[in-house]
């Protein structure tokens, strides 16, 4: 039976049609016309879905996204929704009382809720004074536990920093209760294991909360064991194997920084053994550097203090800059598309300097290479992506006012580098393929929070628009240019052009779709993250329906 989504508009991956109609049969596209033209069925049974002035598009791909850590958080101690230090304490003794398992594990606590970003294990054994407790932040790039978990990892005054991470301290050198980067790893690697139905339960309730978004497919941005996560790989090819997964999924495998180029072979073997239909792990996520919240992040220059002056931290590069180049160059020996965490302005160069010695060894190959994040981008390394064709894969949602920018980030990098932050019209104008993620569950999923803060500047509040002012609006790129990026963009980086054609609605093409409640280009730009999900289609089936 034929479907018909008609008494709307159609945004087809790359341009908005008003009154258009779109017509699907056995999964794929028929046919995109104007109301009451070519794209109506002349025969035959057909559903009929009123999109009642709303719009049909493409199904969003989430091109950075960890559902399963953001599937099994919801399911646990979650405190995404909290604001305030009494919110969290409030959930986490809520959480506590109604669980008596050996940890409290859960998280997605945000940094500006806690004086300086930590939050302190005194306040955490106020109400949880008898097991150990490991949260991790909203950006998992830190971890709250409490004195038992801190008793439990030997992590004392004289316990030193390792290499890649912080222990946050009082002014005696005590252990405060914040682990920063690897120090998280004190604690993690005592972590019960997660048993492999609580990580199956998260794919799949991951999957439908990213179903109510409308996201269909999406870039799992670490497939292996990380931050007392283990390796989720087997996760998927189970729900592979059952038919329980829906949506099409690129793994993206974890380059495990500890083990260098003797790692490779074993990523090539783990590509092959997890292959299968919607799964393809063809991807590698490389973390090159930290966050600029805690200091991480690799710059070009030392991070200020609050004074406004020099201090001697310029973050880390968590991969050696001449050691990347290796990496990267071995990777796309091996076919691997490369995906790279890169925060800090010097993060990001260390990245694009990798990719161009790609090219300079000769592998010019399609493999649609892509760096995540991209807060501090130098204005000379602007153009280079486009010159190295590496696609620039935005977290949208973060460019905007808020607690953790004004009060975080900006008092540490000055004037002059704050307006280098999240320069995705930048980006666009020099020619650079924009795709866009979340990050989930570092941040929301909702692809219309994200392309609200793209076009605005600005992050859309519950009751209508917050009143923060645009952050860096010369940054900000049409409605257009962010819808075709959370689209046919993060579709392309994922391959499915090549595939299935998804991300373009047009005959042929696989009918992966998404109708919203109402047309946010026939709107003020202020309104767009008032549009709502209607329905969520992934080949031409319903799989999510608002009641």
């Amino acid at each position: 039976m034929a479907t018909l989504f008609t008494g709307g508009s159609v945004f087809d991956g790359h341009r908005h049609l008003p009154a258009h109609d779109l017509l699907v049969e056995d999964g794929v596209v028929l046919g995109v016309a104007p109301t009451g033209g070519t794209a109506r069925p002349d025969q035959g049974l057909v559903e009929v879905v009123d999109v009642a002035g709303g719009l049909v598009a493409p199904g969003f791909t989430d091109a950075h996204a960890h559902p399963i850590q953001g599937g099994l958080e919801m399911l646990r101690c979650d405190l995404s929704e909290g604001r305030t230090r009494d919110d969290y304490l409030a959930a986490v003794a809520a959480y506590a009382a109604g669980h008596d398992g050996p940890w409290v594990l859960g998280g997605g606590w945000a940094m500006p809720a806690f004086p300086g970003g930590t939050p302190t294990a005194a306040d955490l054994d106020s109400v949880v004074p008898d097991r150990p407790a490991f949260l991790p932040n909203r950006d998992h790039h830190g971890a709250w536990v409490n004195s038992r978990a801190l008793e439990l990892a030997g992590i004392t005054a004289e316990t030193p920093d390792p290499p890649d991470g912080r222990i946050e301290r009082l002014a005696d050198g005590t252990p405060s209760g914040t682990l920063h980067e690897g120090a998280m790893g004190l604690v993690s690697r005592l972590l019960p294991a997660t048993p492999d139905e609580d990580y199956y339960h998260g794919l799949i309730a991951g999957q439908a909360y990213l179903f109510a978004l409308g996201v269909t497919a999406w870039q799992d941005a670490i497939v292996g064991a990380y931050a007392g996560m283990d390796d989720s790989g087997p996760t998927y090819l189970q729900a592979v194997e059952n038919g329980d997964l829906v949506a099409d999924v690129v793994g993206a495998l974890w380059w495990d920084r500890s083990l260098g180029l003797a790692q490779v072979p074993d990523l090539v073997r783990r590509r092959e053994a997890l292959a299968g239909p919607r799964f393809r792990p063809t991807s590698v996520k490389i973390m090159q550097d930290g966050v600029l919240e805690n200091g991480t992040a690799a710059l070009g220059s030392p991070y200020l203090d609050r004074c406004g002056h020099a201090t001697d931290n310029a973050g880390h590069s968590f991969v050696d800059a001449d050691e990347l180049k290796h990496a990267v160059v071995a990777l796309a020996a091996e076919g691997f598309q490369v995906h790279v965490h890169a925060i800090g302005d010097r993060g990001v160069r260390e990245a694009l300097d990798a990719f161009a010695a790609t090219r300079a060894a000769g592998y010019t190959g399609d493999l649609r290479h892509h760096i995540a994040h991209l807060q501090l981008v130098h204005p000379d390394d602007v153009p280079r992506f486009a010159e190295l064709g590496v696609a620039a894969n935005a977290q949208a949602l973060w460019a905007c006012n808020e607690p953790q920018m004004t009060e975080l980030t900006i008092p540490f990098l000055g004037p002059e580098r704050t307006t280098w932050q999240y320069p995705f019209g930048d980006l666009h104008r020099s020619g650079a393929r924009l795709v866009m993620g979340s990050d989930w569950p570092v941040s929301s999923p909702d692809p219309i929070a994200a392309i609200h803060t793209a076009v605005n500047r600005t992050s859309y509040g519950e009751e209508g628009p917050a009143g923060d002012e645009p952050f860096l609006p010369e940054q900000a790129v049409d409605l257009t240019t962010a819808f075709a990026a959370y689209t046919s963009g993060s579709a392309w980086v994922n391959g499915r052009d090549g595939i299935d054609r998804a991300g373009v609605l047009a005959a042929g093409h696989v009918a992966d779709l998404v109708v919203l409640d109402r047309d946010p280009f026939a709107g003020p730009t202020e309104d767009i993250g008032a549009t709502r999900v209607a329905s969520t289609w992934v080949s031409g089936r319903s799989v999510f329906r608002r009641p």
